[in-house]
């Protein structure tokens, strides 16, 4: 087999095995918390689940400048290899947490998903780098949207395994991962090799200190905005969360003011000032911003709403909800890689452009629904908010890793990577509170107003009315039927007949519709505004432009080269 295939080949397991284990999780969570006998709605244990759903994305925001600048000076072969051994041993600790064990458990399941979050880290800077250096820059769209491929299969096969193990054993969830790392793990070591220069310096350790401190202390406050505190359904009045967000950006400011100053800097900040870098990572930024949230949001949609109006039990929604989303992963695989090799052709810019502009006609058209939608519209329209994201995402990568010189790729793979993972994070805290806001202002009426009219005991009515929304959201994220935080003395007081029509399957979803679907909308503008905002910086990257060590070409210059012509044979 050819080099640059047996790169892309593993690089694909790689991003299998990472998007397995991502979408494994989510659809699991209900089935992995009552494993572990929690109650996510008890007083306190929301906190666990936060952690759950976040930490794996907080430690990556974290490390992922700096483990590329590691891979950049030690090897990024060796360290991507790193990145699979310790992903194996996490995924092997994590399928043997005792079940029952409580919170011990859960934070027993936490820490183990940071480690996999490390090994998880060194893949993922090194993945895109290992590509760039081994494809010459007239193929690296086409092996970057073939990647693209593997990353939406995993998803699939997360959605599917996760709904077939659960019903099983919950520690199944993580066995699944470890053939794939282990084959991933012998593939690295047995057939990869160095290829590009090792760049030995010195540590900039302020760089790092105020980098990763920054990081964390940002996506902590905005993970936390998500809990509500004391009478405010969101966090956003915490002072903690405060304090760690306007902490969190001084020690940003800080960061580049360092870098700016240091002989040796953690991330070269110069890279900024080449076009499509900055402008490729500004799009990023935009769309990340824009669909990251209101993805997950249109799954609480999906599960709170309107599959168990359609007489899907809530224990099974977490499943049929992935299903659900399949459009737009096939979207996405269909014309990931046809955008790919188009960029080999025609350059970045008009792709990632279409691909952005596609994206924000696909969510208008998710604000003409209504909560209780027609299934064929609402497939169409994901698979072409599908068709918008694949047609983006291998032009966007293949401008930003074209731009930089092979010494830089792992680093600034990693900034590429962080920005994407803060952003997600942000999109989730800004969405989510938008959403949380306006649900709030109608629900607690509109569940008083409907039990009263069904005979309820005042008392009950006002009981739950105070569900806090935030719960009720989560509660359906996880397949749980908010009907069931009812404390069991009250709930033997009510009438048979009462108790079959709250807790039917459409009571729920036919009372938090409305309100839910007014937050969303206002979510969904806000992410047409920044896709639009992205469309624009898509088209500020100009033309075709990659930099060699010999200086850099553009233009239309590079479909016309042979692999012989390009400098130095890249």
């Amino acid at each position: 087999m050819e080099y640059k295939y047996t790169v892309l080949t593993n690089t694909m397991l790689g991003a299998l095995m990472a998007s397995i284990n991502m979408n494994i999780v989510l659809i699991t969570l209900p089935t992995i918390f009552r494993g572990l006998g929690i109650n996510p709605f008890a007083p306190g244990e929301f906190t666990y689940l936060l952690w759950i759903l976040m930490g794996y994305s907080i430690v990556l925001a974290s490390i992922l400048v700096t483990f590329g600048r590691i891979s950049d000076s030690y090897g990024r072969v060796k360290m991507y290899s790193y990145g699979f051994i310790i992903f194996t041993i996490a995924s092997i600790l994590l399928s043997i947490v005792p079940g029952n064990s409580g919170n011990n458990g859960a934070l027993a399941l936490i820490l183990l998903r940071i480690l996999q979050a490390v090994g998880a880290g060194f893949l993922m800077v090194n993945s895109t780098a290992l590509l760039t250096d081994a494809f010459p820059p007239n193929e690296r769209g086409k092996a970057l949207g073939i990647n693209q491929i593997s990353f939406v299969v995993g998803s699939l096969l997360g959605i599917i395994l996760g709904g077939f193990l659960a019903g099983y054993d919950w520690h199944l969830v993580f066995v699944v991962n470890v053939p794939f790392a282990i084959a991933g793990t012998y593939w690295s070591l047995a057939k990869l090799r160095e290829t590009s220069e090792k760049i030995k310096v010195p540590i900039d350790i302020p760089g790092n200190l105020t980098l990763a401190g920054s990081m964390i202390l940002i996506s902590l406050g905005l993970t936390y905005t998500l809990e509500p505190y004391k009478n405010f359904q969101t966090g956003w009045s915490n002072p903690w969360v405060i304090a760690a967000l306007v902490i969190g950006v001084l020690l940003m400011i800080a960061f580049i003011i360092i870098e700016r100053k240091v002989k040796n800097p953690l991330f070269n900040l110069s890279l900024f000032k080449i076009r499509p870098f900055l402008f490729g990572n500004l799009s990023l930024l935009l769309s990340s911003l824009g669909r990251g949230a209101v993805m997950f949001l249109v799954v609480i949609w999906l599960q709170g709403i309107y599959l168990p109006l359609h007489g899907f039990t809530y224990t099974q929604t977490p499943l049929w909800a992935g299903i659900y989303m399949l459009p737009m992963l096939v979207g996405t695989v269909i014309f990931g890689p046809i955008g790919g090799m188009l960029t080999d052709k025609y350059g970045a810019r008009p792709f990632a452009t279409i691909g952005m502009i596609i994206s924000a006609i696909g969510f208008y058209l998710l604000t003409l629904l209504p909560y209780n939608f027609n299934l064929l519209e609402f497939e169409v329209i994901l698979f072409i908010i599908g068709i918008g994201g694949g047609l983006f995402a291998s032009p966007n990568t293949t401008a930003i890793m074209n731009a930089v010189s092979s010494r830089d790729r792992a680093s600034a793979n990693g900034m590429r990577m962080t920005i994407n993972n803060i952003t997600s994070t942000i999109s989730m805290a800004i969405f989510f509170s938008i959403t949380i806001t306006v649900f709030s202002q109608d629900l607690p009426s509109a569940i008083y107003k409907t039990t009263i009219s069904l005979g309820l005991p005042q008392q009950l009515a006002v009981y739950l009315s105070k569900i806090p929304p935030s719960g009720a959201l989560f509660g359906a994220f996880l397949g749980i039927n908010p009907i069931t935080v009812i404390p069991p003395n009250i709930l033997s007081t009510i009438p048979a007949s009462v108790i079959s029509k709250i807790s039917s399957n459409s009571f729920f979803p036919n009372i938090i519709g409305p309100s839910f679907i007014k937050g969303l909308d206002i979510s969904l503008f806000i992410a047409i505004i920044m896709s639009i905002l992205a469309t624009v910086f898509s088209w500020l990257m100009g033309e075709r432009y990659v930099h060699e060590e010999h200086g850099a070409i553009s233009k239309d210059s590079i479909g016309n080269l042979r692999k012989e012509e390009i400098p130095n044979g890249k």
